[in-house]
């Protein structure tokens, strides 16, 4: 018992940022529509202006091909999905074999 939660416990280790990247997909795919209290520090410290303000229902948008809502919440969103994803692949530990031909 104690060998498999170890075994375990190195698998999450060793692909930590994998698991962090795929977990806050999944969250930005399911992220509610509310029009609720903003998280943001800068607006909590009574500044209007913030680079990152809607980046993440700008993610959602674009995870749900809303491209034009996307923009409109934040021009970086579509890129940001890339780049995640992008970096998804580079993480994942499938080996590919090159043939020579």
């Amino acid at each position: 018992m104690l060998s498999t939660i170890r075994k375990y416990q190195g698998l999450v280790y060793t692909h930590f940022e994998l698991i962090v990247w795929i977990i806050a997909i999944i969250v930005l795919y399911f992220l509610p529509e509310t029009k609720g209290p903003s998280l943001c520090l800068f607006k909590a410290v009574g500044l209007n202006s913030c680079p990152g303000c809607g980046i993440g229902h700008s993610i959602h948008d674009a995870l749900h091909f809303q491209f034009t809502a996307s923009w409109n919440h934040h021009p970086m969103g579509i890129m940001a999905v890339l780049i995640i994803f992008m970096r998804i692949n580079q993480l994942l530990p499938i080996k590919k074999n090159k043939h020579a031909t």
